[in-house]
């Protein structure tokens, strides 16, 4: 804006579109206008089940190709699950045994939500699933944690009369010794004083 003259009359030089872009109504209707457009392309570039479940296995294989001998930790999983957004497994690094057990006991399974997709695995840790995997915009992104994968299924206890839990007997040799300050508390009623 500027003074033509002394007078308080104004002229503007503003566009329609300038006046729009600046005015609240208008960034909260370019704001929304934004947010539709992101979840048009969300719903069309999610992943389909078949693509989801293609690829989580192929990221689940390479988990067990990667820890196959030394085993990492969490943030040795993050790390890795960033690599395998970009590679693919080799199957023949991972011996039979190991393929035969986790797909014995575990199960694989992949949603399709309206902006993303998600894959989950079912073994007898997580009977309800846990999340190994989203897609969105078209990209896969592994959460897989080698924990997750169950690999060795064993007993709990050897027999219907043995105990979960053995007590810990301690060794008589230790003296804990006596504290003299330490009496036994006994509850004497509400007593006025």
């Amino acid at each position: 804006m500027y003074q033509v003259d002394n007078n308080t009359n104004y002229r503007t030089n503003q566009s329609f579109t300038q006046e729009f872009t600046r005015s609240c109504l208008g960034r909260i209707l370019i704001l929304g206008v934004i947010t539709l457009v992101g979840m048009l392309v969300a719903y069309f570039t999610a992943p389909k089940e078949s693509d989801m479940t293609e690829e989580m296995t192929d990221n689940m294989m390479q988990c067990l190709e990667v820890n196959n001998g030394i085993k990492g930790d969490v943030v040795d999983d993050y790390v890795n699950n960033l690599a395998f957004i970009f590679t693919t497994a080799d199957t023949t690094a991972i011996s039979k045994d190991i393929l035969e057990t986790y797909h014995k006991y575990n199960r694989l399974e992949s949603y399709r939500h309206t902006f993303y997709s998600t894959s989950y695995i079912h073994n007898n840790m997580h009977p309800e699933g846990t999340r190994v995997g989203i897609g969105i915009f078209g990209i896969i992104i592994p959460t897989v944690l080698y924990e997750d994968i169950l690999l060795e299924v064993g007993p709990v206890h050897k027999g219907y009369e043995q105990k979960l839990n053995q007590e810990v007997i301690a060794p008589q040799e230790e003296d804990l010794g006596v504290n003299p300050n330490i009496t036994e508390f006994h509850y004497k009623g509400d007593q006025e004083n």
